[in-house]
């Protein structure tokens, strides 16, 4: 990995060959991980792993954004972001539309009820998620890097430059955390 920490400082210095190179080298884990996180989505979705991807990678390191990272840690970190981004501004957008948007009514099918709504737990945790940073930033971190980004948290804990033990216990503090958060919320 030290050529992706010399590609992401070559970026930081304004390179634009160097998002290029950077691609191929964490184009597969990046993949990976948006394909762990889609499988958790009801089928159907417009969006697929390749296209999160591909949408995360342009935020992080296209033409129109000046971005440095650090480290490795700081690169992961910011396509969890991404990643939750584009996931919460796709179900905003849908919430949106079920709520009177530009959509046409149409009769629903009663087995098409069955399945719980996504975007609207995906809107629930985000705003948990965001309380939860003012309280213990590294803890909602590691949510975004296991949730969004579908990192293990042994890779996460590596990520985050903590021990798999420290990682374990925020880890157990933040699910218990956020559930309490989602469940007190109506």
């Amino acid at each position: 990995m030290d050529q992706v920490r010399r590609l992401l400082e070559a970026i930081g210095h304004g390179d634009a060959h160097a998002a290029e190179h950077l691609l191929p080298l964490v184009y597969d884990e990046l993949r990976r991980l948006a394909q762990r996180k889609l499988a958790q989505e009801p089928p159907g979705q417009s969006l697929d792993a390749t296209a999160l991807v591909h949408e995360a990678y342009l935020r992080l390191v296209g033409s129109d954004t000046e971005r440095r990272f650090e480290s490795e840690r700081g690169f992961f970190a910011a396509a969890a972001q991404a990643m939750r981004r584009i996931l919460v501004d796709k179900a905003r957008r849908k919430h949106a539309q079920k709520r009177g948007g530009a959509v046409a009514r149409q009769r629903v099918q009663e087995s098409q009820l069955e399945a719980p709504e996504v975007g609207e737990n995906i809107l629930a945790l985000d705003e948990a998620l965001r309380r939860f940073a003012k309280v213990d930033a590294q803890a909602a971190e590691l949510v975004q890097l296991r949730y969004f980004a579908g990192l293990s948290l042994p890779k996460a804990a590596e990520i985050l430059d903590a021990s798999p033990r420290t990682a374990a216990r925020l880890w157990t503090y933040a699910r218990v955390w956020l559930k309490e958060a989602l469940d007190a919320d109506p």
